[in-house]
């Protein structure tokens, strides 16, 4: 028999039922503790009630498990197939937001799709990190070596990255050129040529600075010196850092929070969600939650390094960046640590459209894990091309 003839039996036999049983469901565990979490805190955001949040988050996450389930049957092989299509729509989705989307708190970066408002740069995070691994996964060390073969993966982030930035969305623009240098440096790109990059970027950032919004300004002047107006721009700050030591180290207990019982926290079932759950379980019941999301990337880590193709190495490694800088610019921002901005904790904050998205990229991380053992070879039977390892 053929090596060819005994790739379409193995495939054959490879079915429904297979695949199901190769699906980590130690990590759909860890998924499902989160957002659990998520549901406590968002009851007890609600004063002690399901609506208007909790009921919703937990629907939405089922929902979201299903989906990510399915995601996880489709051959990794076939997404691959998509990958620069899935780009193509993610970047007319952003020239559209532009155009028609929805405004809200100064940034126009919502459109409305299915009753829902939607943030196509959530969309086109995971597109970039399909499209990065597509690109290099055909590279061979030679090709690594080109400049000039570096060019147009390089301008397919800086594309969606000026896009996000008209908006404007500066923190997701940062978040999406992170994850896309993550692709790059996992593909096998210098550190040296990374740093430059960086350094060029460190460069400019006084010029940067002079051409933002009012708003954006301000943030980053209150994050420098908060208490400089502590009943206007500084005041998110400042309530949260009351409320995240008031908890001391055990919390005061669930429902007895009163930073966000009695209103003085912001955005609580949102960005400041983390800070809610902090007064109420402590630094105890923080470092638990911290465990967790850790767990969480190290596990999307570990996909990565059992993948056997260099496709699926680089879009686990992207999909777990991107989880681990929603996770660090929350915790950061309401520890006072960065400058305040719009990211929530994933699968804990309330919002649909952020919690469906993140669905997705799990189930595409899942497709990975799933399909790990896929051959990626240069014949006629992917279509795909060559892999650079293994």
């Amino acid at each position: 028999m053929s090596v060819f003839e005994r790739r379409l039996l193995r495939d054959a036999n490879f079915g429904l039922t297979g695949k199901l049983f190769k699906v980590s469901w130690s990590f759909i565990a860890l998924l499902c503790a989160l957002a659990s979490i998520g549901y406590l805190a968002l009851y007890s955001a609600a004063g002690g009630a399901a609506e208007p949040y909790a009921t919703r988050h937990i629907l939405r996450f089922g929902f979201g498990l299903v989906l990510m389930i399915s995601i996880a049957m489709i051959d990794i092989r076939f997404i691959a197939r998509l990958s620069w299509l899935s780009y193509a729509v993610g970047v007319g989705l952003l020239v559209m937001v532009l155009r028609v989307g929805h405004v809200g708190k100064g940034a126009q970066r919502w459109i409305e799709l299915g009753g829902m408002q939607w943030q196509p740069s959530e969309l086109m995070k995971l597109a970039l990190i399909l499209a990065l691994a597509a690109w290099f996964h055909r590279a061979s060390w030679e090709r690594m070596g080109n400049p000039l073969f570096l060019i147009p993966p390089s301008l397919a982030v800086l594309l969606p990255v000026g896009l996000i930035l008209k908006q404007p969305n500066l923190g997701t623009a940062v978040i999406t050129a992170v994850v896309g240098l993550t692709v790059f440096i996992g593909a096998g790109v210098r550190w040296w040529k990374v740093l430059i990059v960086v350094g060029m970027v460190g460069a400019v950032a006084p010029v940067a600075y002079s051409h933002l919004h009012d708003y954006q300004r301000a943030r980053i002047d209150i994050f420098l010196n908060p208490e400089s107006d502590p009943l206007g721009a500084g005041y998110n700050i400042i309530q949260s850092k009351i409320a995240l030591g008031s908890g001391g180290v055990w919390g005061k207990g669930f429902l007895g929070g009163t930073q966000g019982h009695l209103n003085f926290l912001p955005e609580k079932q949102t960005d400041f969600i983390f800070t809610m759950w902090a007064e109420e379980f402590g630094l105890v019941g923080s470092y638990a939650l911290m465990a967790l999301l850790c767990l969480i990337v190290v596990g999307g880590m570990l996909i990565a390094l059992r993948c056997r193709h260099q496709f699926g190495r680089l879009v686990a490694l992207g999909i777990s960046m991107n989880f681990f800088m929603y996770v660090f610019v929350n915790l950061a921002m309401v520890m006072g640590a960065i400058p305040v901005g719009g990211v929530p904790l994933p699968l804990v904050s309330h919002g649909g459209s952020a919690m469906i998205m993140v669905m997705i990229g799990m189930g595409v991380l899942m497709s990975v894990h799933v399909h790990r053992d896929a051959e990626f070879g240069g014949g006629d039977d992917d279509g795909f091309g060559p892999r650079r390892f293994g």
